[in-house]
């Protein structure tokens, strides 16, 4: 019987993370304080991380050891397995052999606990007490409501109210791993209070929930924020689904022609593909695919600017593919694809060429995940199928180009507690919703007079 997955050994998991900041094909334009518009210092950033973290954020060392306290952790589900989808395979009748990385596996299902263990453990040996935090579909709270539980940390989560509203279970996960969960905009902070006084039915977005998470992170004593997504250190933690990758490969005597990822922030992408990426600066050929939503095409329609991670302009100024800090996105089932901007580390590989990016409306990575489940068995989760998606189209051109390729991409979470959305799309009730052009130019108004970088 040929292989179908490849299963690594505890004592085989990668040690340390990679970080790709040694390797960067020219220099990233430094984050800047939004105050005064110059380059941001590891002191400016004291109030809201822990100083273990901003370390590894500005750090320029290429590989950063994982402690033994989160290795630990680690094992609960880690490595995870690298599949072959045979199947889906035969169904799309093409010449391609496809690879995925499970991280849906953990307990929290996606690969969030990737980043938010080692988080919340550097928080809690910096001795923070509480933590506040963002999601969008829930993935990330859930995780980080995990690990903080792990690690005896108080959270508090505030979720985008439409996501909240449409995914009850992912806040009965948050719940049940003791954090509290929110709907944003909320009652509780400045910045929730003044989105609801100017639009009371709004259905939130990852930029308005940042804002209320770092209010509450800095008014409240021995707290400290954590981000899921964007940051060096975040993207960082993710590269160990990249590395186990690279090792499985290797024993199956294969490297792949093309790396995929869904892309909203950029951690699952970066995860699988910044390794790849370190191959491909230093001369091995393989095209790397962020997939992103026709509805926050942040990558494909946004320009690369200075713009802030959040509606009330409390983080830094990033340099990034941006669709403007105001931009609420539609109300689309992959929560969290929806933000307005692209971490500056991948925004920096796609300007580079290292890397591409793609944008697939919701009824064809629906499609895509349908099919997906009905062959492989496995559900994914709505942000997962837009690497689908991408899978899928790659295999059609590689049908129209009679070429072999080996494909290979993050399988980044299950959809298990995303069924209202399968429903939603299985009765029809989806729209194939393309952001339009007029709207992206409204919302690029919002970083008018910023610096340009």
């Amino acid at each position: 019987m040929e292989q179908f997955k490849v299963v690594m050994n505890d004592n085989e998991i990668p040690t340390q993370w990679y970080n790709i900041q040694a390797d960067m094909p020219t220099p990233m334009k430094p984050p800047l304080h939004p105050g005064t518009g110059k380059p941001l210092g590891p002191d400016d950033l004291a109030p809201v991380f822990p100083m273990n973290l901003i370390e590894q954020e500005v750090s320029q060392e290429r590989w950063i050891d994982i402690p033994f306290e989160v290795l630990e952790k680690y094992l609960l589900w880690r490595p995870t397995p690298l599949y072959r989808a045979r199947n889906f395979e035969k169904l799309l009748g093409a010449p391609v052999k496809i690879y995925f990385k499970h991280e849906g596996i953990s307990p929290a299902g996606s690969h969030k606990p990737n980043t938010a263990v080692p988080q919340a453990y550097y928080n809690k040996v910096f001795g923070i007490k509480r933590i506040a935090t963002e999601t969008g579909a829930g993935q990330w709270g859930s995780a980080l409501a995990m690990a903080c539980k792990m690690f005896d940390l108080e959270c508090r989560v505030y979720m985008v109210r439409v996501s909240y509203e449409q995914k009850p279970y992912r806040r009965l996960m948050m719940n049940t791993w003791g954090a509290e969960c929110i709907p944003s905009p909320s009652t509780l902070t400045n910045a929730g209070r003044n989105v609801l006084a100017a639009h009371p039915d709004s259905p939130g977005s990852l930029g308005i929930a940042i804002s209320e998470a770092v209010e509450d992170a800095v008014t409240h004593e021995n707290s400290r924020y954590s981000l899921g997504s964007v940051l060096n250190h975040v993207l960082m933690h993710q590269t160990i689904i990249g590395l186990e990758a690279q090792k499985q490969m290797k024993t199956l005597g294969i490297y792949p022609d093309v790396v995929i990822g869904c892309a909203g922030g950029g951690s699952n992408f970066a995860g699988i593909a910044l390794p790849f990426a370190r191959d491909k600066i230093h001369g091995k050929k393989v095209t790397i695919i962020g997939a992103e939503p026709a509805s926050c095409p942040t990558m494909t329609k946004g320009p690369f600017a200075y713009d802030f991670g959040d509606l009330a302009k409390m983080t830094p100024l990033l340099p990034m593919y941006t669709l403007g800090h105001d931009f609420v996105p539609a109300p689309i089932h992959a929560g969290g694809l929806r933000y307005h901007g692209m971490a500056p580390v991948i925004s920096h590989l796609v300007r580079e060429k290292v890397m591409e990016a793609r944008a697939y409306d919701q009824l064809e990575t629906f499609d895509a995940g349908v099919k997906w489940a009905r062959t492989e068995g496995f559900i994914p989760a709505p942000e997962t199928n837009h690497a689908i998606a991408a899978v899928v189209d790659e295999a059609r051109r590689a049908k129209e180009e009679g070429k072999e390729k080996v494909i290979l991409f993050d399988w980044s979470g299950h959809g298990l507690v995303d069924l209202a959305s399968y429903d939603a799309y299985l009765s029809g009730k989806l729209e194939a919703y393309e952001l339009p052009d007029e709207e992206i130019q409204r919302a690029l108004k919002a970083i008018e007079g910023l610096p340009k970088p």
